[in-house]
């Protein structure tokens, strides 16, 4: 398998969004796998070439521009055994970052992305690389499938990039890059293709994260709930008719965790380690107790103890939590909160810290080292968000051994499997309604499940026994990847 791995974004070159992050685990969990994966990245400001190996001489490729042509000079380099294409262009990207500067996102980024989905594609023969997949992700590669089809399948079949099916990653549906239809001209796209039906038109405007929806052979989301989730009224951010047209070809993968930076049985902050093959969990008891310890909580293996790490806020559903938090730890709960928050958050939480002596701890700001101690003491993971499917930490904590407590339609529901109503096959909680109310209920049904060891070191067996490694990831790409090339093998049959 041959994959062409288009981003705006790659952790150890580039860095604006989580995408970053994904992007370069992703790739590095596909090549392990044996995929022939590579990235081609735009070389915007602050990319060093010091960062890559063996990087070579640059391949030049011209795109047209409107009337005029536009060069780009395209440099291999090796990443580990990752390969990188970084595509310069000293106009449009060299002296500025993928997406905007501090007085907002660029004015002609509609242009920039445009003409880097351009190159991509001209450069495949160049570059001597037929892909069997294009790979694209969010709204600044969402042009890339409509020249794929418009310009090489229909029009220069014999290219390598028409030989190729196009994958269309959705990390973030909220970005779409949305620009007045003047451009349209500017971007080598007919008027015909500005419809709301299988176009690039959403709301009066070109759309480049619709296009990519639309044109794409296989489009993914973060989840399969996610993925039905998209299709229902008001919940796909205007594409739920696209999502719905397109709902045999939409699948949904869950993100990975790094299982090296995370691992109980391996991990250098904690005084005992531990993992799924353990018969008994003792390490995991010996860090509850150094936790206790070390945060100042009243020391009690049977006490149960929950945290939350995250943003102090109403997205994170924090705003949630600060409701309960004193019925909580009247409770007989210890609460372990870090996180970040405005200045009268905090303070509210010294306050309770201070109430609560040995039975809350506050932690301002991120800490590696506690962050770990929490995971691996911890014994319930709060995750109250209304919606967040993106949100990684459940995974992090299932890792260690924390079951997550979630709301019922956050979009983890079905990663996050409801305890009480599936006692043997649970891995974490539910609660709902989505108010404070329900999420203290939710706290109540997790804390009365913990109060019964057996059940409790079974759903800890259940919880250590999760992969969410990037290699399992990969796997699911490579799925959705032989779907791409069976449907452009069944097309080439056609034509």
């Amino acid at each position: 398998m041959k994959v062409a791995f288009v981003t705006p974004e790659l952790l150890s070159l580039v860095r604006r969004t989580n995408l970053a992050g994904v992007a370069e685990s992703l790739t590095q969990a596909l090549v392990r796998a044996g995929v022939d994966v590579r990235v081609f990245l735009p070389r915007t400001a602050a990319v060093s070439l010091e960062i890559l190996e063996d990087v070579g001489e640059p391949v030049e490729v011209s795109v047209q521009d409107g009337r005029r042509p536009q060069a780009f000079e395209v440099r291999r380099g090796m990443l580990g055994e990752l390969p990188v294409y970084l595509f310069e262009n000293e106009e449009l990207f060299g002296t500025r970052h993928p997406y905007g500067d501090e007085e907002g996102p660029y004015a002609d980024n509609w242009r920039r992305y445009a003409l880097f989905s351009r190159a991509v594609l001209e450069s495949l023969p160049a570059l001597g690389f037929s892909p069997d997949v294009l790979h694209c992700v969010d709204w600044s590669t969402g042009l890339l499938p409509v020249y794929h089809e418009a310009d090489y399948i229909r029009e220069r079949p014999k290219h390598p990039a028409a030989k190729a099916g196009t994958f269309f990653s959705i990390h973030n549906l909220a970005m779409q890059g949305s620009f007045e239809r003047e451009i349209l001209p500017h971007i080598g796209l007919s008027h015909e293709l500005f419809r709301s039906v299988e176009g690039v038109e959403l709301a009066g405007k070109v759309n480049y994260l619709k296009a990519g929806a639309e044109f794409s052979t296989v489009l993914g989301t973060l989840s399969s709930s996610h993925a039905e989730r998209i299709q229902q009224k008001d919940r796909g951010y205007g594409l739920e008719d696209t999502f719905m047209r397109r709902k045999k070809e939409l699948v949904g993968i869950t993100n990975g965790i790094d299982y090296a930076a995370w691992n109980p049985k391996a991990d250098p902050y904690l005084i005992s380690g531990f993992g799924a093959k353990d018969k008994d969990p003792v390490g995991k008891r010996k860090c509850k107790t150094a936790l206790q310890q070390a945060m100042g909580l009243d020391a009690g293996p049977r006490t149960p103890i929950a945290c939350s790490i995250g943003r102090w806020d109403a997205d994170s559903g924090f705003d949630l939590l600060a409701e309960i938090l004193t019925p909580v730890l009247e409770r007989g709960v210890e609460l372990l909160i870090m996180g970040t928050g405005q200045p009268d958050v905090q303070q509210r939480l010294r306050t309770m810290e201070g109430t609560f002596m040995g039975r809350c701890r506050v932690v301002h700001g991120y800490d590696a080292q506690a962050a770990h101690m929490i995971m691996a003491g911890s014994d319930l993971l709060l995750l109250p968000s209304h919606y967040n499917p993106s949100n990684s930490l459940f995974a992090v904590g299932m890792r260690y051994g924390v079951a997550p407590l979630v709301y019922t339609r956050s979009g983890l529901e079905d990663l996050v499997i409801d305890t009480n109503a599936a006692p043997d096959k649970g891995t974490g909680f539910h609660f709902e309604p989505y108010n404070s109310e329900g999420l203290m209920e939710g706290i109540e049904g997790a804390v009365k499940f913990y109060r019964n060891p057996s059940n409790w070191k079974a759903l800890l067996r259940r919880l250590l026994a999760q992969d969410f490694s990037w290699e399992s990831t990969a796997a699911e790409y490579l799925k959705a990847y032989r779907r791409v090339t069976r449907r452009v093998r069944a097309r080439m049959k056609e034509s």
